[in-house]
């Protein structure tokens, strides 16, 4: 997996993905379309499954609105913290194979992967204050010197790959992208205007933000636990130790789960959160 999203490598190869942390503390998830049109495609969470609310954006959702859509131009609006990478090459290709238009809208962040995925649009705009943000491979990885080396080997035809994305948008020679990917580059809508990336500024109306957002501030926290876990068990492990820690806060509490909702342990209860960062504190260890 390269580095739109983080990702981790584990002795089979298996790679999974993570929004970065830069990417999650940059990402409001109640930025939505003012106005979605009835040939619209909304990616407004992590690209890939998301274990936290079943939800998240698969190539799989993407196809089947492009099914109910046609051969019709479409507007793909985008805000998303990024994620899986496959999934997100998977949905540019897709995007790239439509026969109609494809008018990107950039509502409040393309970041890693959705960033990929915002680079199939015919036409892009981006709202002034919103952020597209690219960068590199970015692994969790175990092993001696020569696992490093290898590891290193494995991931460079995917920084390649995403370049030549960025490349084939922007304009820019391969040297520059790959020099902006190297330091993970953030962009104002401006700026990425002023390299390529994107062709113009979204209207002010276009973009509102909504009362509420269920899959978004709520689950950052759980995101962000998650990371830390990760680093030490891997992704898998990392979220059925979160899983666990909140059935096991659930019945501490004396809070029916249909009552739980993510978050809820970072503000609504202090022995909750005692809990989770007793969670913490052991994972570290």
């Amino acid at each position: 997996m390269a580095r739109p999203g983080k990702i981790r490598l584990n002795a089979n190869r298996k790679i999974t993905a993570l929004s970065t942390e830069g990417a999650l503390d940059r990402w409001n998830p109640r930025a939505k379309a003012a106005t979605e049109a009835p040939a619209s495609i909304s990616i407004y969470e992590v690209i890939g499954e998301d274990p936290w609310t079943g939800g998240g954006v698969t190539v799989k959702r993407i196809d089947a609105a492009l099914r109910s859509i046609g051969n019709n131009d479409v507007t793909v609006n985008i805000n998303s913290p990024g994620g899986d990478v496959f999934e997100g090459i998977a949905i540019y290709n897709r995007l790239r194979e439509h026969q109609g238009q494809v008018n990107v809208k950039v509502l409040g962040l393309a970041a890693s992967a959705a960033s990929i995925i915002a680079m199939a649009g015919d036409t892009v705009e981006i709202g002034a204050s919103s952020f597209l943000m690219i960068h590199n491979a970015w692994v969790l990885a175990v092993g001696n010197r020569h696992d490093m080396r290898e590891v290193a080997d494995f991931l460079e035809p995917f920084d390649r790959a995403l370049a030549d994305v960025y490349v084939a948008r922007s304009g820019q020679d391969l040297a520059t992208v790959q020099s902006a990917m190297d330091v993970e580059t953030w962009m104002s809508g401006s700026q990425a205007i002023e390299q390529g990336y994107a062709d113009s500024l979204l209207a002010a109306d276009e973009v509102v933000e909504a009362d509420s957002a269920d899959s978004g501030e709520d689950v950052k926290a759980l995101r962000r636990l998650e990371r830390i876990a990760a680093k030490e068990v891997g992704r898998s492990t990392a979220v059925d130790l979160v899983k666990s820690a909140i059935d096991q806060a659930v019945k501490i509490s004396g809070m029916s789960e249909s009552s739980w909702k993510p978050g809820m342990s970072d503000s609504a209860d202090p022995e909750l959160a005692s809990i989770f960062a007793g969670l913490l504190e052991t994972i570290r260890a």
